[in-house]
């Protein structure tokens, strides 16, 4: 298999980090791109030229991030990070579902503030600044429902709030959030988060 991503990318982290988790980076050939550039090897596989996107053996390419990570997680043995059924299921999907909506955001954040200043938007940014600090409230919340200690929804929640520290310090996600900042400190040492670090 080939993932193609961009080493500053959170939704191609996420991705990253589910692969090293379910043990499969023998399997696996990790291709970084910048998709700012249109390459073609890219757009080849993801019409969208987007990352992350993912070229099985077989020929067949897998987009975008949640349909990546659930197919990789399929491939790793039990337990999954994905349970099978039930509320522990909806409770992974749901709090991965919220740090992806938060990552949305904060990547139009990024995008807004490069343009030229008079073509910025004010308003546009001020809601998506305020849908992640809505989020932010929920966080620790879903974190603590979730089953076990590692599923999807740890790994999304932890690529977000590394995102967040990447493009948007100024955000001080961790003010008045102590509950959230230590499990992130905790989450951030695995050795997956640290090999997939952006920084």
């Amino acid at each position: 298999m080939q993932l193609f991503y961009s080493p500053t990318s959170p939704y191609a982290r996420k991705c990253r980090v589910v692969a090293r988790e379910r043990g499969l980076m023998a399997d696996l050939t990790e291709t970084a791109c910048n998709p700012m550039e249109d390459p073609a090897e890219l757009q080849a596989r993801n019409p969208l030229g987007r990352v992350p996107a993912l070229l099985l053996d077989d020929g067949m390419a897998i987009f975008d991030s949640p349909v990546i990570a659930e197919y990789l997680d399929g491939l790793g043995p039990v337990p999954a990070l994905i349970p099978a059924a039930g509320s522990a299921r909806f409770k992974v999907l749901v709090a991965a579902a919220l740090a992806q909506g938060m990552t949305d955001s904060a990547l139009l954040m990024t995008m807004e503030g490069r343009r030229p200043q008079a073509q910025q938007s004010p308003e546009a940014v001020a809601r998506w600044r305020a849908s992640i600090l809505r989020g932010l409230e929920r966080m620790t919340g879903h974190i603590e429902g979730l089953p076990g200690d590692l599923t999807l929804g740890h790994i999304a929640c932890g690529c977000l709030l590394g995102y967040l520290d990447l493009r948007h310090g100024a955000l001080e996600w961790r003010k008045g959030r102590d509950a959230l900042a230590a499990w992130f400190e905790d989450f951030n040492a695995r050795p997956a988060m640290r090999e997939t670090d952006p920084n």
